[in-house]
């Protein structure tokens, strides 16, 4: 059968060319869908975390976990428990996986914008590393179920303060009497007005004071010139001092005459000891008793001479000594 002139030629090979498009089709969808399943970690390493939490409001497949604003794993999974509690079970990258340690925290915030966030926080990145499967309690934090409470709180904070600021309230009495209390303060009184309560009572007190003030300027006064009679005193005694035991005082003069006293006292006895000689000679020979005599008579002005040196020397430490006493000496 020939075909009709103005009909266009027929295209050379088309099953195979129509063949290779449905195989490059294929192959483009299948090259996309690899390369959204390599975006989204399908290909990666992981290692699970397992989060208890008492529900899964709010939790979806594919939420991330964040650590400090970044996301380091995502909801695989959420499961129920034996006893009733939602198993939320994230995937975590081998390559974040070290941000997770044995002291982390996991938090579920539920904030009043925004939906629900899955939250990790580590305070010790030394503490020993998370496992894989380990299983940690999250801690629900719900900013909508904290309204109620807060509104409760803010009602009886106003009544707190309604009660405070009442007119019998005591915060208001207490104002009211520091008012009193300053208007006190800054009168005439001042402050002593304000711990005696009354006029005639801090008057009295201000004359006690005054009065304690000039015998405290009189007392000052008699110290003063006791200390200058102190200071007489002192320099009389120092003045004694001086003339009783200084160098050219009346104790070294008194004390260089006893030394000669001594020295005629000793001569005295030695003359003494030669008298009782004389004495015993005269009695052992009574023919030679002119000769006697006349040694006798010597010997006895030798005392005499001797005992005037002992008179004028003790008369000597009468006149130089101020306590003067009787001195009676006794010839034999």
């Amino acid at each position: 059968m020939s075909l009709p002139p103005d009909s266009p030629p027929p295209i050379p090979n088309l099953e195979l060319k129509a063949r290779l498009l449905l195989l490059v089709m294929v192959v483009l969808v299948a090259g996309a869908i690899s390369y959204l399943m390599y975006a989204r970690g399908a290909f990666e390493r992981t290692q699970e975390v397992v989060l208890i939490a008492d529900d899964s409001e709010g939790i979806s497949v594919g939420m991330n976990m964040t650590f400090s604003g970044f996301a380091i794993g995502r909801v695989g999974r959420i499961e129920l428990s034996p006893e009733g509690n939602a198993r939320i079970i994230v995937n975590v990258p081998h390559k974040d996986a070290h941000w997770l340690r044995e002291s982390s925290v996991f938090t579920m915030e539920s904030g009043l914008v925004g939906g629900t966030k899955i939250r990790a926080f580590t305070g010790v990145l030394t503490d020993p590393p998370l496992p894989d499967g380990a299983e940690r309690k999250v801690l629900r934090g719900d900013a909508a179920a904290e309204i109620p409470r807060m509104i409760a709180s803010v009602r009886e904070l106003v009544n707190n303060l309604g009660a405070l600021t009442g007119p019998e309230a005591p915060l208001n009495l207490s104002l009211a009497n520091l008012q009193r209390t300053a208007e006190k303060l800054n009168g005439p009184q001042g402050a002593i007005g304000v711990l005696l309560g009354n006029d005639a009572d801090a008057k009295r007190l201000s004359l006690a004071l005054e009065r304690s003030n000039a015998l405290l300027a009189r007392l000052d006064g008699l110290v003063l010139k006791a200390d200058g009679i102190a200071a007489r005193t002192d320099g009389i005694i120092a003045h004694a001092d001086e003339q009783v035991f200084g160098a050219k005082g009346l104790m070294p003069e008194t004390r260089a005459t006893v030394v000669q006293l001594n020295g005629l006292l000793a001569e005295t006895r030695n003359s003494l000891k030669k008298v009782d000689a004389v004495l015993v000679e005269a009695q052992a020979i009574g023919a030679n008793t002119r000769e006697a005599t006349t040694d006798l008579g010597a010997l006895r002005a030798e005392v005499e001479a001797s005992l005037r040196k002992v008179e004028h020397l003790v008369n000597e430490v009468n006149r130089k000594w101020p306590f003067a006493r009787d001195a009676q000496i006794k010839l034999p």
